[in-house]
């Protein structure tokens, strides 16, 4: 290598270093002013061949000449002028796309000119496409790569010429005198060299296949790695076949292939084996050659590491988020990092290493244009790679080589923390302290060694489930991953990351998921995630019910970033109309699609806030507040994705809004709480107001189905639409008009007294402001209504007798809601007060909850000092009760002087405001 005291070690590295644009420089010299100044693109790519052309060259020598000069270009402006590596991939990228263009053209010109076009039985004619694989369908080709291609046509067919054959032998000579101009070597080189060997049933498979073809493949043989190395894929050329859409049918064949509609972590175990044996074959290359471990594509921490944990990320989690699917690796690293599937940090060092190592390799390439990822082993060249970069190389120090020995540690780090073998980290004390399986190798879980091993209630537990026949019917493969489960559960005993009643939950909750093999798999491939799910188990029951009915959640487990944060309504509403736009662009934007979308954003919030819940970090007042405003964003979704999906509608936008009563009314919704909603229109500016009528009648239909149909991703919400006017008798909506009228008491059909009290909880939780400012107006008109206070006492009080007489409760048990003292006699209190005062004093006109109602009402004077504030304390120890009581899935009713305290402060409060 240069010495520090070299005069040329400070030169700035220059192109002409490169043995390859000495040549071209040499043998083409006259012809680099054919290609425009500046980065070449398609267009100009395009018109460099056709003066080539007009200079009096053939096309295949022209295609070749071009690619020289493109070459040429890059090398000065990557080189010298420090282009960015995505132009220099995107310029390469347009001259593949470019070239197989005309080449295609040419070839389907000779084929036809012999045989005619081939036609379907219609007698359209069928298209062939050029399927880019690899860097090339990502749009990230290298300066002197390959290009891996797949042929796909329609359909089969027959030509229409005079030497009629069959499309599959007319595409198959296509395919010959494509490669004849593109990847044949001749005296001026070739134009790309040609790899078919990823199409199905690789080399042995024919070279030209059908749509039908592809699909049954897909079906029958199609395996792992095949699904990652189909994700980047797409049609290069024609241009024309994407345009139209009729390479749309190509798409709807590889999505499903490529994104499975759940949580797929059962690849990783194909990527492990394909990654080992890729890791093999270099070290078998490097074997007696040390130089050969200096590849930075293919050796430990290259760049195919970092394109591995992209795709294997991309893979599992891009059947559920379209919008993080992406060909490209840089912005695939992007997508995982906002969708929260990735450290920023993380991504920023693997971004920053992969746009490293592409650089160090497109300059590799640049000495003799060699399709090589291998250092080169002279000091010059090596010197000079240092120089193009920036960094210092010398006798004494290298900095290239530091950087990039830095470099490959942290991604072969990053890839082997992804791709572990599924075991947990081992944890210290483990093997002592009674732990008689840490440290075993991977048994069967009905093997009896192993189940001696195990604490004595987990072994009684497992054995009778070992016994099962849906156990004893698994692969041994199965049984020795459950095992492994297991295993890990009874060292957590034993390290006190969990309760004995935890593991036992553990086995409840993965009885139901033996055919659902992927989210076991999960859990393999993430100790921490089963770690965390022991301790969750252990909390509360109702957690392990939830579960159980939604095992996906469990995905939530593995960045605990999500799990200490509160709901965030307009996130939320943001991501989800992200996820729509993208199932949109896939193509895949039916009505399933779409509810499973909800149903499954659903649950994974409530189960964040479940976790977040029963590990304390938010109050009970905290957990109605998020549930109530994830049910508010869901239903703003719903209703603005059905709207489009309804065939009747009649207008851009519905005017159309959801009134929320109840417990989502008051923002104290629970979990599995049904909704009470109305449904409101207006019909003001309709042209048509029966068909509004009509119109909207079939969207609530609609809407309804949409939230409480069960579909493959469960359930969303129970409906109750009874307190709308007239309750299960009147309309299911209602316009606005038509309600104002009914609850200002005009006319002959009125509200009664107890639907007045529903409406101190009510307010507007979705659809349009506008008549959400008009509903609230109605409201506190309606609340401030003039009453006879002492007929206003007796309905509301007999209202209660009524609700209490249909929920008796034993003697010596206090309910916490329906006891006289309970939170039902504190909610009548507030509507009373209310109703009766709300006119006087405007500030008891907020729906802002009980507890600050109380608190409002004793500051008006209306309640003896102290009263409303020991009743709203009261009510929130009696919320809390409940809550907690729910979650363990216990009765809510607890011996009378459990609750004493609280029951006596409602009662004073009833008596304050009854019997004053």
């Amino acid at each position: 290598m240069e010495s520090a005291s070299d005069p040329t070690s400070a030169v700035v590295a220059t192109a002409d270093h490169s043995r390859f644009v000495q040549r071209v420089r040499r043998r083409h010299g006259h012809e680099l002013d054919l290609l425009v100044p500046g980065l070449p693109d398609a267009e100009h790519i395009g018109a460099l061949v056709a003066r080539l052309q007009s200079g009096g060259r053939t096309l295949a020598s022209a295609l070749r000449v071009a690619r020289q000069l493109v070459l040429e270009r890059l090398a000065v402006l990557d080189v010298e002028q420090g282009a960015d590596l995505h132009d220099v991939t995107a310029a390469m990228t347009a001259l593949a796309e470019s070239t197989l263009e005309i080449a295609l053209a040419r070839a389907l010109s000779d084929a036809d000119a012999r045989h005619g076009a081939p036609r379907d039985a219609s007698g359209r004619r069928i298209e062939f496409w050029i399927v880019g694989m690899g860097k090339l369908g990502a749009r990230e080709l290298n300066v002197s790569s390959d290009i891996d291609l797949i042929y796909v046509y329609e359909e089969d067919g027959q030509t229409d010429g005079v030497e009629p054959v069959s499309a599959h032998e007319y595409f198959s000579k296509v395919a010959r005198g494509l490669y004849a101009l593109i990847g044949d070597t001749t005296d001026e080189g070739f134009v790309f060299r040609v790899d078919l060997a990823l199409r199905p049933n690789g080399n042995s498979g024919p070279p030209v296949l059908s749509l039908s073809m592809l699909e049954e493949y897909f079906q029958v043989q199609g395996r792992e790695w095949e699904r990652f190395a189909w994700l980047k894929s797409r049609i290069v050329a024609p241009r024309a076949a994407v345009t139209s859409g009729r390479a749309l049918a190509l798409r709807a064949l590889v999505t499903p292939f490529v994104y499975r509609r759940y949580l797929d972590y059962g690849v990783f175990e194909g990527l492990r084996q394909l990654h080992t044996r890729i890791r093999e074959e270099a070290q078998r290359r490097a074997a007696g050659r040390p130089e050969r471990s200096n590849d930075v594509k293919l050796s430990r921490g290259g760049i195919r590491e970092i394109e591995f944990i992209v795709q294997l990320l991309l893979v599992v989690r891009g059947g559920q988020f379209p919008e993080i699917r992406t060909r490209s690796t840089l912005r695939g690293l992007q997508r995982l990092t906002a969708r929260g599937l990735m450290k920023p940090q993380t991504a920023e060092r693997l971004a920053e290493a992969y746009i490293l190592l592409r650089r160090v390799e497109h300059r590799i390439q640049y000495l003799d244009d060699q399709q090589t990822h291998l250092l080169p082993g002279t000091d010059g060249d090596l010197g000079w790679i240092a120089r193009s970069l920036g960094l210092p190389c010398d006798a004494d120090a290298c900095e290239l080589l530091d950087r990039l020995g830095q470099t490959r540690e942290f991604v072969a780090t990053e890839f082997d923390a992804l791709l572990h073998d599924g075991q947990a980290a081992p944890v210290a004390g483990n093997g002592h302290n009674g732990c008689k399986t840490c440290g075993g190798g991977p048994s069967a879980i009905d093997d009896e060694r192993f189940l001696e091993r195990l604490p004595a209630a987990l072994a009684e537990r497992t054995r009778a489930w070992a016994l099962q026949p849906r156990v004893q019917s698994l692969r041994d493969s199965s049984k020795q991953r459950l095992a492994r489960l297991v295993q890990r559960a009874a060292e957590g005993i034993d390290a006190g990351r969990c309760s004995a009643d935890a593991s036992l939950r553990f086995i409840d909750w993965m009885e139901p998921l033996l055919r659902r093999e992927s989210y076991l798999a999960m859990l393999v491939e993430r100790p921490e995630v089963q770690q965390r799910l022991l301790g969750l188990l252990g909390l509360a029951r109702w957690s392990t019910r939830y579960l159980m009915q939604h095992p996906g959640v469990i995905d939530e487990l593995a960045d605990a970033r999500q799990l200490h944060g509160r709901f965030d309504r307009d996130a939320f509403i943001v991501e989800m109309d992200e996820r729509h736009a993208a199932w949109h662009r896939s193509g895949e934007a039916g009505e399933e699609a779409l509810l499973d979308t909800l149903r499954r954003a659903h649950h994974a919030e409530v189960f964040r806030t479940l976790v977040r819940d029963v590990e304390g970090h938010i109050t009970v007042e905290q957990v109605a507040d998020d549930l109530s405003a994830l049910a508010d964003a869901v239903l703003d979704c719903t209703v603005r994705w059905a709207w489009a999906h309804l065939r009747q509608r009649h207008r851009e936008r519905p005017q159309f809004a959801v009134i929320a009563y109840g417990k989502l009314g008051g923002k104290e919704l629970g979990y599995g709480s049904d909704l009470d909603v109305v449904f409101v229109f207006d019909d003001q500016d309709e042209p048509d107001a029966d068909k509004a009528v009509e119109v909207y009648g079939a969207f609530v239909r609609k809407l309804i189905t949409w939230l409480t149909l069960r579909t493959a991703a469960g359930e969303l919400f129970d409906i109750d639409t009874a307190l709308r006017p007239n309750g299960n008798s009147g309309l299911l909506v209602t316009s606005i008009a038509s309600f104002e009228q009914y609850q200002r008491g005009r006319g002959s059909n009125t509200a009664w007294t107890w639907e007045h009290q529903a409406l101190t909880r009510a307010r507007c939780c979705a659809g349009t402001p506008a008549l959400a400012e008009r509903f609230e107006a109605v409201r506190c008109e309606v609340l401030a209504a003039p009453r006879d206070r002492a007929a206003l006492a007796q309905a509301v009080q007999a209202m209660r007798d009524k609700v209490r007489a249909a929920r008796p409760v034993k003697a010596g048990l206090f309910d916490v809601k329906h006891s006289p003292g309970g939170m039902m006699d504190a909610e009548f209190a507030v509507q009373y007060l209310v109703l009766a005062h709300a006119a006087a004093h405007p500030e008891l006109q907020g729906n802002v909850g009980n507890i600050a109602l109380l608190q409002r009402a004793e500051t008006c004077g209306l309640l003896p000092k102290g009263v409303g504030e020991a009743a709203a304390n009261a009510y929130r120890e009696l919320r809390r009760a409940q809550h907690h009581a729910r979650l363990d899935e216990r009765p809510t009713q607890f011996d009378t002087p459990v609750l004493a305290q609280e029951q006596a402060a409602v009662l004073v409060l009833w008596h304050a405001t009854f019997r004053a």
